[in-house]
C-alpha cells in the first residue's frame, strides 16, 4: 500500500515540476509580445491563465507594471512539491 501511495505522490510532484516550466515559459513569452493566435501560445495562456485569475482576485501583482502572480503561483507550487517531498520521506 505504501509503494501506491509513494508512487501516487511521485506522479503528482513530476506534474508539479512540469507545471512549474509551463508557468516559467508562458512568463518568458510574455516578454517579446507573441502571436495570440499561435497555438503554442494560447495553450501556454489556457494553461496558465485560470491560475492567475484565481491569485489576483485575492493578492494585487501588479506592482510598478510587472505582474509577480507567475512569482507568486511557482512559490506556492514549490511549497507543495517541499510537502510531497516531506510525506514522501515519512512514509
Amino acid at each position: 500500500m505504501n509503494a501506491i501511495l509513494i508512487s501516487i505522490l511521485q506522479f503528482i510532484n513530476l506534474i508539479i515540476g512540469i507545471y512549474i516550466w509551463v508557468v516559467i515559459i508562458a512568463a518568458l513569452i510574455t516578454w517579446v509580445q507573441p502571436n495570440p493566435y499561435n497555438p503554442i501560445v494560447r495553450f501556454l495562456w489556457n494553461v496558465t491563465e485560470p491560475i492567475y485569475r484565481y491569485i489576483r482576485r485575492f493578492i494585487p501583482t501588479v506592482i510598478g507594471g510587472f505582474d509577480i502572480a507567475p512569482i507568486i503561483l511557482i512559490l506556492v507550487l514549490e511549497f507543495l512539491q517541499i510537502l510531497i517531498n516531506n510525506i514522501i520521506v515519512r512514509l
